[in-house]
Formats: structure tokens, sequence, C-alpha cells
């Protein structure tokens, strides 16, 4: 197993107060995995099968050749002819996409079941576990927005101000060799309570094309992360490798997901919880993107991405949704993002704070041990009927 996935193991995300042995764990995982129906899965491979994406194959994380020479071209098509050119790649990326979509639900099933034959096997009932979310919530929700280019610089305040109107904040991720970052409105947004990170450096689709490239953009990027105290990354169009994104100067990431086969490399972690990729924390978005809600599936409300919610409270998950000021300047994409906030506002017992808040929180919750001050944190009881 790559030490990249180590502290993922079920009863690292349970972390129980309940003293069970590895032993019982064992046991319990073992019998468990078939239900995720993933071929060549056994409990040494399982994280990277998971998490790493290891069931999609070698080559998961490298562009064909055909999408490396798309990005040199890209530059030169008019913006309708890039989105026809997507939505062709796309479409049969979906026709033969291993997971369920919008939503997935299997790995979380999983670690129910796990912690429920753990539970049978140990005797103990219920099992007691820190709580994934602070003050016992049932669920947390972030929002998070890409800015890919200068006109959705602009419209940055008109999405500040609505979120700031009805209680949510969010971060803003910048591009800041693709257009002039406007450094009085990172101020303003800081001083209001968002987040700013850092979107790659140039959004051309060439961050990763080798390990060398990757390293000399690196350099700039974590560059950047300092000139901004930002914390947080995505890498643009969600490309991404766990294994060189360990040089990135940052505290999380968020260019996983739970399952989207929309993306230039599909895929999926299947996890609606946060997880560590080695040196950071990996808060993945869990809600499809907005451009493929409202450009690609033409939906006018936000029913998919509120079934989707309701979905991930249930299995006490995060709400991280990634979307664009430079799609929500148009009506009906601002339209649809404003009946999601009014929605979810009306949601009990949810945690909502800045992405970074959250890693931080997550990275908190891993280090509890029975020396930690237990104001700060909360048990949840897991029964295993």
């Amino acid at each position: 197993m790559s030490l990249l996935w180590q502290t993922n193991r079920p009863q690292d995300v349970w972390h129980c107060i309940s003293k069970i042995s590895d032993e019982i764990w064992s046991q319990a995982i073992v019998k468990t995995l078939p239900s995720l129906g993933i071929s060549g899965l056994d409990s040494e491979n399982m994280l990277e099968m998971i998490l790493g994406e290891g069931q999609f194959g070698a080559d998961r994380y490298h562009l064909s050749f055909t999408k490396q020479v798309y990005y040199h071209v890209k530059p030169f098509f008019p913006q309708p002819l890039a989105w026809l050119l997507r939505r062709w790649y796309s479409n049969p990326q979906r026709r033969n996409f291993s997971l369920g979509w919008p939503a997935e639900s299997r790995y979380m099933q999983f670690l129910q079941d796990t912690m429920r034959l753990v539970s049978l096997l140990s005797g103990i009932n219920p099992v007691e576990y820190v709580n994934f979310w602070p003050k016992g919530q049932h669920s947390c929700l972030v929002l998070t927005h890409d800015v890919e280019t200068a006109e959705g610089q602009k419209f940055i305040p008109v999405v500040a101000d609505l979120e700031e109107k009805l209680g949510f904040r969010s971060s803003f991720n910048l591009i800041p060799e693709r257009y002039s970052i406007d450094r009085g409105l990172v101020a303003d947004l800081k001083n209001r309570g968002f987040e700013i990170g850092i979107h790659g450096l140039k959004h051309d689709g060439k961050l990763y094309l080798s390990q060398k490239t990757f390293h000399d953009r690196c350099v700039r990027i974590n560059e950047y992360l300092q000139l901004h105290d930002a914390v947080g990354f995505r890498s643009p169009l969600t490309h991404r490798q766990p294994e060189w994104m360990q040089s990135l100067a940052i505290e999380y990431d968020s260019s996983f997901f739970d399952t989207d086969p929309f993306e230039p490399m599909p895929g999926g972690t299947m996890s609606l919880l946060p997880f560590f990729i080695g040196q950071f924390v990996e808060l993945p978005y869990t809600l499809m993107q907005d451009y493929t809600l409202v450009s690609f599936l033409h939906e006018t409300t936000p029913h998919i991405w509120l079934e989707k919610a309701h979905l991930i409270e249930q299995y006490q998950g995060m709400v991280l949704l990634n979307s664009h000021p430079d799609y929500l300047q148009h009506p009906p994409g601002m339209a649809v993002y404003t009946q999601f906030l009014t929605e979810m506002k009306q949601i009990n017992k949810i945690y909502h704070d800045l992405p970074r808040v959250v890693a931080r929180w997550w990275r908190y919750r891993a280090q509890i041990d029975e020396n930690t001050d237990p104001g700060t944190y909360s048990i949840g009881q897991f029964f295993k009927d």
C-alpha cells in the first residue's frame, strides 16, 4: 500500500473511543470488502484502489495523446467549439463509467457495514467514536469557487454578497498567471471572512504534462500561495497526480472528487468524507460542478444537488460544491445557485465553514486522544442494530 493513503483505514476514519483491536478491524474489513464489487480488491490494496483511484488503471492520472493535443490547440478555439469538443469526449466516458453517478454510496456503506461488524465481533454496542464534525453536527457544507477568467473575477463581489446575505462563506481559487489578480478585491474578501486559494498557474492543461513541468511550475505556485497567504489548492481541470502534488506547500487540496465521469481525468475516490493524501488533507468535491448541472444537463433547479446533499447527510458526510463565477454570471447558473443556498440554509445540524477550517478540523480530529481537551470535540455512538 502506498504511504500516501495509509492513515485512512476504516479504523482511522471512525477514530473510536471504544478500545477495539486491529485484529477485529481486519476481520471485519475482509468480510465486508466484497460488498464494494471492485475487481482485484483486497485488504492490502483497498485504500489505493479506492481513494487512490487504482480501480481505473495504471494510466488513470495520465492524459491521452488526444487530450494533450487538445490542450495545445485549445487556445485557438472559440469557446463554443471548446465546449462542443468537451461534450464529445465526455459522452463515451459517461457511458463506460464504472461508478454510480451522480451518487456513489458503496464506500460509505462499506464503512458503515464494517463498523456494524466490528460492534458485533467485539461485543461493544454502541461503539463510541469521535464525531466527524464539531459539536455533533450531522454533516458538513463547504463552498468553493474556481475563478477561470478576468470576467469571472469581476463577478466575485456579486457571488460574495449573495453568500454573505444568506450567512455563508466560501473560498475563491484564483489563477495567478492567467489574469491580473485584483489585490484590493482579495483584501476585501479576506476582511469579510472569505478565503483565497490557488487554482494552478495558467489553466492551460499543461501543469501535469511531465513531472519536470509540474515541479518547475510548482515552485511558482508555492510562491503565489505564500504571497496570498493561501493554504488551499485545486488543480485546473481537476488534473491530478497525488505523488507529484506532495511538493505543493498546502494544507489541503480539492482536486479530487467522489465520482465524476465528465472530467478530463474521469474517476472518483468514492469518498464523501475528507481524507489524507500524504502531507495534505484532501477535500473532494461531492456535488457535480455547476457547468455540468446547468450547461451539460440543462437543469434549471438545484434538485440534483439537494438530493445528493440529503444522501450525504445520511452518511454524516461532506457536501462540497465547486462552482464558477464565470458561469454564475449568467442568469440560469445564478438562479440555480441562489436556490441551492436558500434551501441549504434551512437544514439544521449542518457544520459550515471555510475549507481551510474544515481541513484543520479533520487533521485535529485525527490527533485526538485521551489527553485531548474533551471540550474540543464530541462523542458519537454507533449502534449495530
